[in-house]
Formats: structure tokens, sequence, C-alpha cells
């Protein structure tokens, strides 16, 4: 879904017309979260958020994953855009985007990945395949889900938005909830977005806070001066425009689609054409490739974006209390 303006203004005018429903789904979330969670026999971390969209859920969950090899991570998920409701395990020379979703496939890539609707069934399944411990890619709203670490992931530029809950603003449910249940909020931006955010709640978030940054993979210099035409179907594209243009890109066409949804075939036809007379190479991120028809894939050109923590011992330290051994 685009996400309307006013969930990131002062509330006023639609905001406050639509608050009495926002109370509503605030009261359905209460409802469900008063539900026991399905106890587990491993070590579970969910990584969260709370707001609509795209906030580094899935960049943080590879980062951990990378960095907990070690402790043989698991990652599940659930496989939003796929058909195939498991529990079953990824299998990247069996399953494509429409099976398993865009973002297993990227999990898959760096550990073994699990989808599933059920979450808590996904779990019990890769722990009977061996995992050592479970990474839940989202399910801060899930009820059964058991955590282990609850970490929030928030788009430090845009914050909490007007703090309403939808459809008055783009929170899941209502903050103060939320916030309660987690272990560690993870601030993620540039560093001049991270610092405002977490100077703004200095002292007013109920757990500990750390930031990371978003960048591109490999060699920074290899996108200086690039004339590129570029396309995005993630929760906010204008964050993948602004990395581009960081690294020195010429951006001189952009397409935006909704999260999860990308250009059809024809459209990507219409769009390598505009691009060739434009003298750019068609770029996207790795998340829009994976959903691509196989013949497109080797034409596009991969802009890969990690997460780097800011302040790996802050999470460290939290890995540890739940005897997990966390590499530095």
């Amino acid at each position: 879904m685009r996400q309307p303006r006013f969930w990131y203004t002062p509330p006023a005018g639609a905001a406050q017309a639509l608050t009495p429903i926002s109370r509503l789904w605030e009261w359905q979330a209460r409802r469900r979260s008063s539900r026991p969670p399905i106890a587990l026999d491993r070590p579970t971390i969910c990584v969260g958020n709370l707001t609509i969209g795209g906030t580094g859920k899935t960049p943080t969950v590879i980062a951990l994953a990378e960095r907990l090899t070690s402790a043989l991570p698991h990652i599940v998920s659930r496989g939003y855009g796929g058909s195939l409701a498991g529990p079953l395990r990824v299998d990247l020379a069996a399953h494509d985007a429409t099976r398993v979703g865009d973002e297993a496939l990227l999990h898959a890539r760096v550990a073994p990945t699990w989808v599933a609707r059920d979450r808590p069934a996904g779990a019990k399944a890769a722990i009977a395949a061996g995992a050592g411990v479970v990474l839940f890619d989202d399910g801060h709203q899930t009820p059964r889900l058991h955590r282990d670490l609850a970490l929030l992931v928030v788009d430090a530029e845009i914050g909490f938005g007007n703090r309403r809950t939808m459809p008055a603003g783009p929170l899941r449910e209502c903050l103060e909830d939320g916030l309660a249940r987690a272990d560690l909020v993870i601030a993620i931006g540039p560093d001049h977005d991270t610092e405002r955010f977490l100077d703004d709640w200095d002292g007013r978030l109920p757990c500990p806070s750390t930031s990371a940054t978003m960048r591109l993979t490999g060699a920074v210099t290899r996108w200086d001066k690039a004339r590129i035409a570029a396309f995005a179907g993630i929760g906010r594209p204008d964050k993948f425009f602004a990395q581009l243009q960081r690294a020195g890109a010429d951006i001189v066409r952009r397409w935006s689609f909704p999260d999860h949804r990308g250009p059809t075939p024809n459209q990507l036809a219409q769009m390598a054409d505009e691009a060739a007379g434009l003298g750019a190479e068609l770029v996207a991120t790795e998340k829009d490739i994976v959903r691509l028809p196989p013949p497109w894939r080797q034409r596009i050109r991969s802009a890969p974006m990690r997460i780097e923590f800011n302040d790996w011992s802050v999470i460290a330290k939290q890995i540890r209390a739940i005897d997990i051994r966390a590499t530095t």
C-alpha cells in the first residue's frame, strides 16, 4: 500500500477523523496479545517493528544471522507474497518469489530459512532440523510467538510518524503497548537521523537503544557518477534512491512500486527501453530482482544493501543474556 502523507504530519483533519477507528484497532490488538505464547526449547530472537512499511527488518535479520553463524541460526519468515503456507524449508534451486516470497529468498542465501504462515509451527520445524537459535523476521504483533529477545527496528528518518494507530497513522498497535514488549530499539538510518531520533527519545524508551546504518555493499566508487535508471518496490523506495545518490550515482529516471510489488514484464521492457534511450543502466534492489522473471535477472544491475551496527556490543550484550554466543 502507498502510505498517506498525513501519517507523518502532526495529527489533524483525516488523522483526527479516523482516530475512533484506530481505537478499535488498538482494542483488537490488545485482545490478541492476551493469548499465551507457545513455549519453544531453543532461544528465539524476533526482529519486528511498530509501523507499516519497510523499516529494515529483513537486512537486520540477515546481519544477525551472519553474526550468529556459530550458534546455528535458522530464520523463520511468513513468506509474504508467496503462495505456500508451510512450514517448509526454502530451497533456492526449487522455489521462487511467487511461492515463498522475496524476503525468504534473501534469507536463504545466508542461513537455513523456513516459510510458515503459522510462525510457531515454523520455529518447531526449524528446531527439529537442528536450529540452535531461531530468528523471526517480523512477528512483534504475533501473540502466540515466544520471544526470548524482542528487537524493534525503527526508520530513524520518520520514527513513529504521527504516533497514531492505523488507519489514522502508521502504527500497527498502540505505541506504548508495542514499546513495552521490546528489549532493544534499533534506529536505522544516516547518522544525523539516528542521532536526532535517539536524542528525541532519550529517557523515554522503556528499554536500551542503539543505531545502525544501511549501506550499499561492495566498492562505493562503482556508483560514483554512474548514470542509472532505478526502480524499487519496497516499503520506502525513496530510501533506496537516496542511498544511490549518497554514493554519487546520477539517477536520471526512477520508478516506485508498492512494497513486495514490482513491474510486469511489459513494464520492464518499457523501462529498459527508456533507460537505454537515456544512456542509463537499469538498477534495482536485491529484493526487487529476486521477484523478476528469470530472463530479466541478469539484465538488471543489483544494488545490494546491508546493515552495519554502529555499536554491536549493545546488541551482543542482549544476545548473551539469552545464552547465545555472539561474535564480535
